[in-house]
């Protein structure tokens, strides 16, 4: 009659045809859910059959609001969650057709569609509340929920789409406090808060974001007015509504404590209150201070860390009751968070790293008087960021780190951390030696070797730590540095039989014997570089090479019997080379000054390798003798080898007259004295037995 025939008017087309649908669910009581389902398709597809050329969207939403009634009427009575979830999909859907012109004329009657959808969710699908289906105590009901928060999160978008009018913000605010009232009532309906706590943030997140910030510093006199300047009220309404949401969620979460048999809706309630306050204030701190330092904002949050903490220490001197525990460890990552905003707020760069470090201990100390579990894991979690902060600007403060030596931010932004972050892995393995104590002693760890490394590079390229270059003086101390560091933690772990200690030896020792091969032994090698090397004895090689070897020799010592033979083995090795290098590099100072790459080498120059290198190796014998090593003789061969091979293929052909016949005799009494040596001492000859028996 409508489509084909043009018989019918729009409107009486569109009324006919929701009668029909209507009296088809109504049908639906008699014949069951098959005729339930056709009746509440027809219902909410006739809009789509009858349209007319102008939008009207009162005559839409009130029709829908009835339709809505009637099939959350039919579920509630034959308890058919099938259909209520089918109506409320499709009412919510609804919601979007004309969204658009919700700043405009269809504000008030998409306001009108959320409310009373909402309205009817509450009277008839929340589970135990008013003409809902029965429920069962503590239980969580996701259709209860889902259907408060599906409504509510359109009257969010309804309230962004609008630009925040202040109808469709009354609605949300209405709507918000209406779910957490009939959550309180009807436990069924407990995830609606933590829900209703996210859109109450978000909501506050997208005004401050959309608002232009220009706006708050508009400037006055001849110029006033070029910029259009907001009305005062609405900022303020809107600081007043975030501290409506913020004071809601948190004074229920709280008081919703002890009031249920099972840990979840606790804890649900208790998130709530932590969460929603905490975004709400980083939304309006966003807005507002243009995430500037401001210390209203940082007296703010501190406020709030207090509150949290007050709340604490209220949840911990209850009887225990379920969920009570998690929730008072919530309230105290919510005070902790505060108080990390508190600093991000008041202070800026390198008091920042240093604020969020001192932290780390905080929590520990608390830990060890609140036994929760999550408060390690806050402590853990403070540490990576502190460290990624720090990965974010390793000069700490900028280019303000300046060019003073050892006194300057760098040992402050990296010192104090490292011993906070130590400080609480020892406060944290009192209890237990878990993930969260290693990763607060390793993080301890990481910083104290970057103190020292950072400082000797800022030191030795005056305060540019990004010089893409290090010469053999950096390169040098680094090395130096990292033996140093090794060989403590190689004592260390063996008192504190430390899982991180042992780690922590292993890893920079081989970082250190990267650092020798290819920086000491490519990189900032003087016969490549030709960088001077200072003085005859007091210089640069001595500080390279011997000081290193030196080092390297006594971690092979001390790591003897408590490492496997291979680390002591490749510790000696690495001395041994090490000196073999200072030796070497010594004799071409001696011959050619501070600049190694300059001039010809001579014949006493070449003996002088030959005789220093069968001096070192005799010496090298008698060190494996006295220690009854075999990697320290093996590696005095290697050396004898070494010189061997240099006397019959250089020095043969390269030396003349007398330096060549010493070179070759020095060679031989060597190896006579090392062969002597290995009989008399190793190898003695057994004596027979039958020498000196009684004749028969």
């Amino acid at each position: 009659a409508y489509a084909l025939y043009d018989l019918l008017a729009p409107g009486i087309a569109f009324a006919l045809l929701g009668m029909v649908a209507l009296a088809t669910l109504a049908a639906a009581l008699l014949h069951g859910p098959a005729l339930a389902g056709l009746g509440m398709l027809g219902a909410y597809l006739t809009p789509l059959l009858v349209a007319g050329r102008a939008p009207d969207y009162w005559a839409l939403y009130v029709y829908l609001a009835i339709v809505t009634a009637a099939a959350f009427a039919l579920a509630r009575l034959r308890l058919w969650r099938w259909l209520a979830v089918a109506a409320l999909a499709s009412s919510l859907l609804w919601t979007f057709p004309g969204l658009a012109r919700a700043e405009t004329t269809a504000l008030v009657p998409h306001v009108f569609h959320v409310v009373a959808g909402f309205i009817l969710a509450a009277l008839l699908l929340v589970a135990g509340f008013l003409y809902g289906p029965p429920a069962r105590r503590d239980r969580i009901d996701g259709l209860s929920s889902g259907a408060l928060a599906g409504y509510l999160a359109g009257a969010a978008l309804v309230a962004v789409a609008s630009r925040h009018q202040a109808p469709a913000l009354a609605a949300f605010a209405a709507l918000t406090a209406a779910s957490v009232a009939v959550a309180w009532r009807a436990h069924a309906a407990t995830a609606a808060v933590p829900l209703a706590a996210l859109l109450a943030a978000l909501v506050i997140l997208r005004w401050a974001v959309d608002l232009d910030l220009v706006h708050l510093v508009a400037p006055s006199g001849p110029v006033a007015g070029t910029v259009p300047e907001p009305a005062r009220a609405e900022v303020g309404g809107h600081l007043a509504l975030g501290i409506g949401f913020a004071a809601l969620f948190g004074a229920a979460g709280f008081l919703a404590q002890g009031r249920f048999e099972r840990p979840v809706p606790p804890v649900l309630w208790s998130g709530s209150a932590v969460l929603a306050p905490l975004a709400i204030l980083v939304a309006l701190y966003w807005l507002l201070a243009k995430l500037e330092p401001s210390l209203p904002f940082a007296a703010t949050a501190l406020a709030l860390a207090a509150l949290s903490a007050l709340a604490t220490e209220a949840l911990g001197k209850r009887d225990p009751r379920p969920g009570l525990a998690a929730s008072g460890a919530l309230f105290a990552c919510g005070s902790v968070a505060a108080l990390a905003l508190a600093l991000a707020m008041a202070l800026e760069r390198g008091w920042l790293t240093i604020g969020l470090a001192l932290m780390v201990p905080s929590i520990a100390w608390v830990e060890r008087r609140r036994p929760w579990p999550v408060l390690r894991v806050l402590a853990a979690a403070l540490a990576v960021v502190v460290l990624a902060r720090i990965a974010w600007e390793p000069r700490i403060v900028g280019s303000d780190v300046g060019t003073r030596p050892v006194f300057n931010w760098l040992l402050y932004g990296y010192g104090v951390p490292a011993a906070a972050l130590w400080l609480g892995g020892r406060l944290l393995r009192r209890r237990a030696d878990d993930a969260a104590a290693r990763m607060l002693d390793a993080g301890a760890l990481l910083l104290a070797v970057l103190t020292v490394f950072m400082e000797i590079r800022h030191y030795i390229n005056e305060g540019d730590i990004y010089r893409p270059s290090a010469g053999l003086t950096e390169v040098a101390l680094q090395v130096c540095v990292g033996l140093a560091v090794t060989i403590g933690l190689e004592r260390l772990r063996l008192r504190s039989n430390s899982f991180v200690h042992d780690a922590g030896a292993l890893l920079i020792a081989s970082l250190t014997l990267i650092a020798i091969l290819l920086g000491l032994g490519i990189g900032a090698n003087p016969m490549r570089t030709g960088e001077p090397v200072g003085g005859r004895f007091i210089n640069l090689i001595l500080l390279g090479y011997g000081l290193p070897a030196v080092l390297a020799a006594a971690l092979a010592l001390i790591s003897r019997g408590v490492r496997p033979s291979w680390y002591s083995a490749v510790a000696a090795t690495t001395s041994v080379a090490l000196a073999l290098g200072y030796l070497s590099l010594q004799v071409r100072t001696l011959f050619h000054g501070e600049v190694l790459t300059r001039g010809v080498t001579g014949d006493a120059e070449q003996y002088a390798y030959s005789a220093v290198w069968l001096a070192f190796a005799v010496a090298l014998l008698g060190i494996g003798l006295r220690l009854r090593s075999q990697t320290v003789r093996l590696a005095s061969a290697a050396v004898v080898i070494l010189t061997a091979l240099k006397v019959f293929l250089v020095d043969m052909h390269d030396l003349t007259g007398v330096y060549q016949g010493l070179s070759f005799i020095g060679l031989g009494v060597v190896l006579l004295g090392i062969g002597f040596l290995y009989q008399r001492l190793l190898f003695p000859r057994r004596a027979d037995p039958s020498i000196g028996a009684a004749p028969v």
